[in-house]
């Protein structure tokens, strides 16, 4: 069962407590003030903390900085800290948020609030916990497998333009990975701890992108019921990836370009301008050299964004990967849905070496899918031959 720490400097308020999650069935452990419960809560493993916000010596506040610093130093997972503030203190509830708290409970406490915050306080650390080992299973989301000429080439570039600020143009047909090298770009760039913001340009109709990219204010169309940042905005710190930029209509383009140009960004509505300081990834599989001979795109905005270029090759391009793909994404998708892993014949490698793969890396993992589901014990290139 889990262990909780409630530190308060009422003695009446923590055995109330005390009783109550003991009679839920909680092993739980006490300290008078802040100063106490931060030696227990670095000394012991917790899995939820509750504090008071305001208590002698080190109020809720100063006990959460220096819980998260004792943690962090250590290495250690850190538990939930739910923050006890007194009734409408609603300004000492946002900073004890901003701090780090899980949540906050307002004096008198409340008994059905107090069980359900603790219930999804130790339901987030169990689900943190969960993550973490799938993860660890898992491996990172974002690899590039395979160690072709082709492949091999990709990387080097990643690994040359990830730590600048220049922006980059990642062309290749559908399915071969833009988005994995636009991800490893930013993961390994000093954007990394910022947000990665993805616009798909394909998806959204051309009435909407602007709004989409730059946000509106309330009322400045039908259906703009209050003011939004756009994905610019959201991107602030951080990078932005444009995928299929070569979808965009004429009109947002020329409004991506000033934002380019001016790092600054104008809400569809409004005549304030906003600072931005964002770095744009674009993607595409069209040719736009031929796109800017029909006038479809903005040739100023090609050469803006076409910094440092990246072209991902075809699967048919790099066969010789295929055996270390079609090993990964056994492994994946069996991790993925708690299978026991399946084994692949080499006459079976060499049958998927020998198709053609129009849709690329997506086709691939998805006949992959299919063979593991469908196929016996082991995947044969009979197996290949009939579900391919």
């Amino acid at each position: 069962m889990a262990k909780i720490l409630i530190i308060d400097d009422e003695r009446a308020i923590r055995n109330t407590l005390k009783e109550i999650l003991e009679f839920e069935g909680y092993t739980v452990e006490v300290a008078e003030n802040g100063r106490i419960g931060l030696e227990r809560a670095l000394s012991s493993t917790f899995d939820l903390i509750f504090t008071d916000i305001k208590m002698p010596e080190m109020d809720g506040l100063e006990f959460l900085s220096a819980y998260h610093e004792g943690m962090s130093q250590q290495n250690n997972e850190e538990a939930p800290v739910v923050v006890i503030t007194g009734h409408g203190s609603v300004e000492s509830a946002v900073e004890s948020l901003k701090g780090g708290a899980f949540d906050f409970i307002q004096k008198p406490l409340d008994l059905n609030r107090l069980l359900v915050t603790t219930k999804h306080a130790l339901d987030h650390k169990q689900l943190v916990q969960e993550t973490k080992v799938l993860r660890k299973k898992i491996g990172k989301r974002n690899q590039m497998i395979g160690e072709s000429a082709a492949i091999s080439r990709v990387r080097a570039i990643i690994d040359k333009v990830a730590p600048t600020e220049a922006r980059v143009l990642i062309t290749g047909s559908n399915g071969t990975g833009k988005e994995v090298v636009a991800h490893l770009i930013h993961e390994n760039s000093q954007r990394s701890t910022g947000p990665m913001v993805e616009v798909n340009c394909a998806a959204i109709p051309s009435e909407l992108i602007e709004s989409e990219l730059f946000g509106h204010m309330k009322g400045s169309f039908t259906g703009a019921v209050k003011d939004r940042a756009g994905k610019f905005e959201q991107a602030d710190g951080g990078t932005l990836f444009l995928d299929e930029i070569g979808d965009m209509s004429l009109s947002a383009q020329t409004k991506v370009l000033r934002a380019l140009q001016e790092n600054e960004i104008t809400r569809v509505g409004s005549d304030k301008t906003i600072k931005v300081n964002v770095r744009v990834i674009a993607a595409t599989n069209k040719d736009l050299q031929h796109e800017i001979e029909k006038g479809n795109f903005r040739e100023d905005l090609y050469h803006r964004l076409n910094v440092i270029p990246i072209h991902v090759p075809d699967l048919k391009d790099r066969k010789e990967d295929i055996p270390l793909l079609v090993n990964h994404f056994i492994q994946l998708i069996c991790t993925e849905q708690g299978w026991k892993n399946k084994g692949i014949n080499d006459d079976a490698i060499q049958a998927l070496q020998q198709h053609h793969w129009p849709g690329n890396i997506r086709e691939l993992r998805n006949v992959i899918e299919r063979l593991i589901i469908l196929s016996g014990d082991t995947i044969t290139a009979e197996d290949v031959n009939l579900y391919i």
